[in-house]
């Protein structure tokens, strides 16, 4: 009886230290809030687990203290064989991106939608495949057109024209590239503006200058 009626009493003086509070009053959490960078930190964290954990500060002065303890020899090993191991990185993700794997390729260049677009061109011979010749062939022509103003006249206006026709084709194929995109992923959220934009940068460049590479051969039929 005697531990029950401590009991009550103690929860009446709670209620009634609870009537008194403020409206918004917080109860103490018993331990100091933890700074912004140490939460960051706390393992799990999405910082913890992709931003370097060391500040630029930091990371030069180890490497100063690194560089300290070698002889000049072992210091110059240690950074030839650190300079062949970023071209080996270097090399193994160009050569991942050439192949098309996820992991490796830019944003721009991720999802199936991306992948059936280049499929789609690289299945197919276009005149935009020279837009590079053809503006390199421009400048020359401006170039050119000081001395023979009348050759520059009529070679400016046959490269305008291709320009023209660059700029038609690459309407229908953005068109044609984006309607066979969504027939494919009828639930893609991509626009229309750019799948037809992408499939036409891609055209624009020579086959074997694509970056990824070509999957398909020329006339194959994508699926």
């Amino acid at each position: 009886m005697l531990s029950c009626a401590c009991t009550l009493v103690s929860v009446n003086q709670s209620q009634d230290n609870t009537e008194h509070l403020p409206k918004g009053y917080t109860p103490k959490k018993g331990r100091p809030t933890p700074k912004r960078k140490e939460a960051e930190q706390h393992t799990g964290g999405f910082e913890a687990r992709f931003a370097p954990q060391q500040s630029w500060s930091e990371s030069r002065k180890e490497r100063k203290a690194l560089k300290a303890s070698m002889s000049s020899e072992e210091w110059k090993e240690y950074k030839a064989k650190q300079k062949e191991q970023r071209k080996q990185r270097q090399r193994e993700a160009q050569a991942g991106m050439d192949r098309g794997e996820e992991q490796y390729l830019l944003d721009r260049d991720r999802g199936p939608e991306k992948r059936f677009l280049r499929d789609f061109v690289d299945s197919r011979r276009y005149a935009s495949n020279f837009v590079m010749p053809v503006a390199l062939l421009l400048l020359v022509v401006l170039f050119v057109g000081q001395w023979a103003p009348t050759f520059a006249s009529i070679a400016s206006m046959a490269a305008m024209l291709m320009m023209l026709a660059f700029l038609v084709e690459g309407i229908v194929l953005g068109r044609s590239a984006s309607k066979a995109t969504r027939e494919k992923f009828p639930d893609t959220n991509l626009r229309g503006s750019s799948m037809g934009f992408y499939a036409y940068s891609r055209a624009t460049q020579p086959r074997r200058w694509r970056t990824p590479k070509p999957r398909v051969e020329l006339g194959q039929k994508v699926v």
